[in-house]
């Protein structure tokens, strides 16, 4: 390349702004039958009611590691969701979200090997909510995600509520790659 095309291409290039290791996600949980595809859809309105809130910080800046935090409000006060990254995206069927993300995928699906579904192979979080229904749960793992391996985050009903077991798909929400 020479040296004018160089000069030239560099200020373009500096409008493509570089990826950044922490992505945030902020979105309103909405029925999967909304007009607009939603960003967050609930699978149970007594326990996700719709319009609760979801804001998810991955933090990839420190490699081979990630840490995540949910913050979440307006969901059942009082109730603790185990959450997990899932493969899938969020879809109108609570399974459209494909099996829990794995560092090491387990050959055998679905995954109940403990060698593969553990805290350490699989992000997992536990929120639990106040009388109000907000809460915040953080933890880490020693990997990263491939590039589009992981496409959601994924509630759980957890201690069974009502018409839901404990590992129900209660609410979804999108992830940015």
């Amino acid at each position: 390349m020479t040296a004018p095309l160089a000069a030239a291409l560099l200020p373009l290039a500096l409008l493509v702004p570089a990826a950044s290791p922490v992505s945030v996600v902020e979105a309103d949980f909405d029925p999967a039958t909304a007009f607009v595809p939603p960003a967050a859809i609930s699978y149970a309105s007594d326990l996700v009611p719709y319009g609760s809130h979801a804001r998810i910080v991955t933090d990839r800046s420190v490699p081979g590691r990630t840490v995540l935090t949910l913050t979440a409000s307006g969901l059942a006060p009082d109730h603790e969701f185990p959450v997990h990254l899932h493969t899938g995206g969020c879809g109108a069927d609570p399974a459209s979200s494909g099996p829990h993300y794995q560092d090491r995928v387990d050959p055998v699906q679905p995954s109940t090997d403990p060698e593969y579904a553990n805290e350490r192979n699989e992000l997992r979080l536990a929120l639990r909510t106040d009388g109000r229904g907000r809460g915040s749960a953080t933890t880490a793992v020693d990997w990263q995600p491939r590039p589009g391996g992981a496409g959601s985050l994924v509630l759980h009903a957890g201690t069974p509520a009502g018409p839901h077991a404990a590992g129900d798909r209660v609410g979804c929400v999108g992830l940015d790659g």
